[in-house]
């Protein structure tokens, strides 16, 4: 079979040797690790001229599957269907950036947080820096209408005074900062980023906290496999390879204490559903089968 980009495979490989007489005997620790993502959400998954994804969670999950010694089947399908798709066992786990809330983890099981999930603003580079949300006071900021970030701006108008801009994609809104219709755009802190990599002409700015994280989701039976994974991505924090996709993907290099190189105690997202207390010490020793 031809390699495709980044390990993008079919899901029927296992399937096919059977079909083909070959004997049954690959085990569950060698069958590959079937994981699926939006390949439409740039920086963490997009499509390549060649007909694969790249992208950070692209390079995130290789990189797992390289630490516990497993291939990696990867499909990109829409946000949409993913969630159910892993319900119905289709997947393994999820590599696509899911936030971490009550909500979700009633029904999912999560890894670690691998990334803060924090909002950004992005300003042309000759623009003032913006030291907290006071400076934005009277500033016309774009926003992608109907996202949390459009209301976020549109619940906080009167307390800040300035005046919310809604386009029908963030890449208008950004289009609008770019034309000088707008002071500033806010996003999610990767996809600004990743905005301000591609465009010279503008900067990251001021980055709000909200206090979630991204995590990779499994369905609450697979406790095992989320465990072994949540190692994994210690490992690549500590080894420095989640500050290396950092800089490659949004331009950032982490700050201590950032989600993405701080492993996290114990297993899953702390004060979430599915949590468990452990008090092994992180390491990439023993994650290979």
């Amino acid at each position: 079979m031809e390699n495709l980009p980044m390990r993008l495979r079919p899901a029927t490989t296992f399937a096919a040797l059977l079909l083909m007489g070959l004997p049954a005997t690959v085990s569950a620790q060698e069958a590959p690790l079937r994981t699926a993502l939006d390949g439409t959400f740039a920086p963490h998954a997009m499509p390549t001229m060649s007909g694969g994804v790249e992208g950070f969670n692209v390079d995130l999950v290789n990189l797992i599957g390289e630490r516990l010694g497993r291939e990696v089947e990867l499909t990109s399908a829409q946000f949409s269907g993913l969630i159910p798709a892993l319900q119905a066992g289709t997947f393994d786990f999820l590599a696509a950036p899911v936030t971490v809330n009550e909500e979700r983890a009633a029904n999912l099981l999560f890894t670690e947080g691998f990334m803060d999930t924090n909002f950004a603003f992005v300003v042309p580079t000759d623009a003032p820096e913006y030291a907290d949300l006071d400076a934005f006071r009277g500033k016309t900021i774009a926003v992608n209408r109907g996202s949390a970030y459009d209301s976020y701006l549109a619940e906080r108008a009167d307390e800040y005074g300035w005046t919310v801009e809604s386009y029908g994609t963030n890449s208008d809104a950004v289009a609008a900062v770019l034309s000088g219709r707008a002071d500033a755009n806010l996003a999610g802190a990767t996809v600004a980023a990743w905005a301000a990599q591609k465009n010279p002409q503008l900067a990251l700015s001021y980055e709000i906290e909200t206090g979630l994280v991204w995590a990779l989701s499994f369905r609450q039976d697979s406790t095992e496999m989320r465990d072994l994974v949540d190692r994994a991505i210690e490992c690549l924090k500590i080894d420095g390879s989640m500050a290396e996709l950092s800089q490659k993907w949004f331009g950032v290099e982490p700050t201590t204490g950032a989600t993405i190189v701080t492993p996290t105690p114990g297993f899953g997202v702390p004060d979430f559903p599915g949590y468990a207390e452990d008090d092994h010490q992180p390491s990439c020793d023993g994650l290979a089968s």
